[in-house]
């Protein structure tokens, strides 16, 4: 054999670079389902049953292409196989490749995983860039290279620029760069109102065969899959992007904050999912969006909200990643030491803004960016949740998550674990912004306006604790000082009983 061609679970595109020249006489394409890469975090069951049926997915479409493939799947009553990497070697062992092809790995222990097991098995391993996206790691590289601060704003002009993305005549569509004041709204006291519903892809075949395998390999593993419908083929991809760009981009914008009691997607776009299995080119959903800002369909404000989020923050997070890995892993900026509660698993606490989002998040595999970030990442940093724990509860419990993906916005933007590398504060806040971007403090025991006391809202008393404790840091920064002169006027008595309120809580939240 010439190349064994290895295709992990989230490069599932035939555009991928390591099928670039493939000769069916002389190379194979290998996929391998382990059963490790569901158990090194405690995933949630929808995001091992997506994951899995979108590589059996593609490797009919592998097949449909008459590309040679050796597919390792899970076994039903199996259990205890090895891990990827030792996989992997057994079948080089088996098929003696002059060489292993891979496009890079977007995790950094899994390119260590293969790397090793290349270097066991002692076959040469070719490392192709990820042609999926618009920066390459090595560009980002020379454009952070001598930067003091990296800061996302800088790095998604460049791009705008550079592969002309609502630019007219070298200027940002709208004389503006960042429309993100207009796309900050909540909703009025009626709520929402009417809400577009996602398409739902019911389960077929193959999917229905991997849910039952699913539950029977992992039954232990938290989530419910009896909601799943998440697209698993291109095909699916497509139409959910189709039907985002027709139905929820044109108000995306203005309510992409906003968060209501049993609403779990609002005009999201549901599409980091399929994007980051690469089923669909970021390329398309970015020009989709623009094609619907220049056909009136959608305002410009949402669309460059939405834009930014793909070709900026989306590329620049993966920048970072493999900047910083493998010490991000490990950045604790503050020394956080608390282990994650356990109700992060079961959403059984008496805070309904977490109990909502939990409790969504353990019925779908999904919760959007402000409730990933104010609610459950501004709880975990307010009460100095372990940042290690933090990050394996994100990565194991989305169906969307990918390390590269996840852990920067967990340790950089939820944690500030990595002491402002590409952020300027810590996103911390009380109860009062979560009553403002939602009305999950209408149906709770707390109260988001008191600090102490039985009723005092928890995120409240926290967040004063918080300042308290870090007051001379945050008034050396122009962004945090007005937070830190709040917590100056307070008494020695308010700060005495903040802190012991706090102490309080941080004694029974486990």
């Amino acid at each position: 054999m010439r190349k064994l061609i290895l295709v992990l679970g989230d490069q599932l595109s035939l555009d991928n670079p390591a099928l670039a020249g493939i000769d069916r006489a002389q190379d194979c394409v290998v996929m391998i389902e382990a059963a490790g890469e569901s158990t090194h975090v405690w995933s949630h069951r929808a995001r091992i049953t997506l994951f899995l049926s979108a590589m059996r997915h593609f490797a009919e479409d592998l097949r449909a292409q008459k590309l040679p493939l050796h597919y390792v799947a899970l076994q039903p009553g199996a259990g205890g196989e090895p891990g990827l990497g030792v996989q992997l070697r057994a079948v080089i062992n088996e098929r003696r490749p002059a060489r292993v092809v891979i496009c890079e790995p977007g995790e950094h222990r899994v390119l260590e995983l293969v790397k090793t097991a290349c270097r066991d098995a002692a076959v040469p391993l070719d490392i192709r860039s990820d042609s999926h996206f618009l920066c390459s790691r090595e560009e980002f590289a020379e454009w952070a290279k001598g930067r003091k601060e990296l800061r996302m704003e800088f790095f998604y002009r460049q791009m705008r620029r550079r592969h002309d993305v609502l630019m007219e005549m070298g200027e940002p569509a709208g004389g503006k760069w960042n429309f993100d004041a207009a796309n900050r709204g909540s909703f009025p006291k009626a709520g929402p109102g009417a809400l577009p519903q996602p398409p739902q892809f019911p389960p077929d075949a193959i999917t229905r065969q991997v849910i039952a395998l699913v539950g029977q390999r992992f039954p232990q593993h938290p989530g419910s899959l009896q909601t799943f419908g998440w697209p698993v083929t291109r095909a699916d991809a497509l139409q959910a992007l189709q039907d985002f760009i027709k139905h929820r981009l044109p108000t995306f914008g203005l309510y992409q904050d906003a968060m209501w009691s049993g609403m779990p997607f609002g005009w999201h776009s549901l599409l980091s999912a399929a994007l980051n299995l690469k089923l669909l080119d970021p390329r398309e959903v970015i020009a989709a969006a623009v094609a619907a800002w220049r056909d009136g369909h959608a305002p410009l404000a949402g669309v460059e909200g939405f834009v930014r989020q793909i070709l900026g923050w989306r590329e620049f997070i993966r920048g970072v990643y493999w900047l910083d890995m493998p010490g991000m892993l490990e950045a604790n900026h503050f020394d956080h030491q608390r282990p994650l509660p356990s109700w992060y698993w079961t959403g059984e606490t008496d805070m309904n803004c977490l109990r909502e989002t939990i409790t969504q998040t353990l019925r779908h595999g999904y919760a959007h960016h402000i409730q990933r970030l104010m609610v459950t990442g501004n709880f975990a940093l307010l009460a100095g949740i372990a940042p290690r724990a933090v990050h394996e509860w994100y990565l194991a419990v989305y169906v969307d998550a990918v390390e590269w993906a996840e852990l920067p916005n967990t340790a950089g933007m939820a944690l500030y674990a990595n002491g402002g590398r590409f952020t300027s504060k810590p996103y911390v806040a009380s109860g009062a912004y979560i009553q403002r971007m939602s009305n999950y403090c209408n149906n709770c025991r707390y109260d988001p306006k008191i600090r102490t006391g039985p009723r005092a809202c928890p995120y409240t008393t926290l967040y004063w604790n918080f300042l308290d404790r870090h007051e001379s840091v945050f008034k050396r920064n122009p962004r945090t000082a007005l937070m830190a002169g709040n917590v100056a006027r307070l008494t020695a008595a308010e700060r005495g009983a903040i802190r012991t309120a706090a102490g309080n809580i941080l004694a029974t939240i486990a």
